[in-house]
């Protein structure tokens, strides 16, 4: 006599069995199907094969290059890119000025900047301030330093609000743009902090937007590509984005001109390492631009 109870267990087995078996034909149907088409053989093969090398680079990477994976729970990546020395934060200004009016601009920025740079009721200083040559064209820029980080930040904004001759330069400067934009950054601990240059020369900012979570990482290659770019004295500055366009970075450099800069980054190809610090940075990066810019008149780096 057959119970309720063993009829369902019986189906439960039935079911099973059934499961297994379509699993099994659909199995050889696929591989059927694999034979018989050479595209989709080759489709399926680069897949496999390419799990297989995604776990074989996480292997390396982290038990041969020594990159180890950071829990962003425990560690905020600022925290482990940043400098620990001081309490620098910087702010980037791109202001789009009509083209008819960039002469007017710049004599204004010049006869006004100067004074917030110089002043030492302000805890900041105008590093430097540039007119795009190649890149944007009638674009301005300018790079702030905070010493002390949000609280420098909030104190030169206040006091600016009270500044009549900066209040009126923000209203006059408004009549002569199209847009304006600006980012809050951090400098990486392996660059040089930026310092006045002599001149004359020419800068490059090169903007890298980076895959998200992919900062660490960068950070650990140019670690030891800055060593291989310093030779020249061309580094000027390092950053990474905290308020704006997040996961960007910016890296300055200084040139005599475009001749010098050509000589220098093909030279970088012949020093060991840099052609393997371009081949696993470059997978990180959604989107780069240069632009080569043209010291102001009044700025602390010529």
């Amino acid at each position: 006599m057959v119970t309720l109870k063993s009829k369902g267990v019986c189906l439960t087995v039935q079911k099973k069995i059934f499961k297994k078996f379509e699993f099994t034909k659909k199995r050889r149907d696929f591989i059927a199907l694999l034979k018989s088409n050479i595209t989709l053989k080759v489709i399926f093969f680069h897949i496999i094969h390419g799990l297989i090398y995604q776990k074989m680079y996480l292997c390396i990477k982290t038990h041969f290059l020594g990159l180890q994976k950071v829990d962003p729970r425990k560690d905020a990546h600022s925290h482990l890119l940043a400098k620990k020395e001081d309490n620098n934060l910087y702010k980037i200004q791109f202001h789009n000025v009509k083209p008819e009016c960039l002469d007017a601009y710049n004599q204004l920025c010049e006869s006004v900047l100067p004074s917030i740079h110089t002043n030492p009721d302000y805890p900041c200083e105008l590093v430097g301030t540039w007119n795009t040559w190649y890149g944007e064209q009638d674009q301005a820029v300018h790079l702030w330093r905070y010493r002390g980080g949000y609280p420098a930040l909030t104190e030169v904004m206040n006091k600016l609000r009270q500044n009549k001759e900066f209040m009126d330069y923000r209203t006059e400067r408004g009549k002569m743009l199209l847009s304006r934009r600006n980012q809050l950054l951090l400098e990486f601990s392996f660059w040089n902090e930026p310092v006045p240059r002599s001149g004359p020369n020419i800068y490059e900012l090169r903007s890298y937007q980076l895959r998200p979570g992919t900062m660490i990482e960068w950070g650990n290659y140019w670690a030891r590509a800055i060593e291989i770019r310093q030779q020249n004295q061309e580094a000027v500055g390092g950053f990474f984005s905290q308020i704006g366009s997040l996961y960007q970075v910016h890296h300055l450099w200084a040139y005599k001109d475009l001749e010098s800069r050509e000589t220098i980054r093909n030279a970088a190809w012949h020093r060991d390492g840099w052609d393997e610090v371009v081949y696993y940075t470059v997978p990180l990066i959604q989107h780069m631009e240069s632009r080569i810019m043209i010291p102001m008149k009044t700025s602390p780096m010529k």
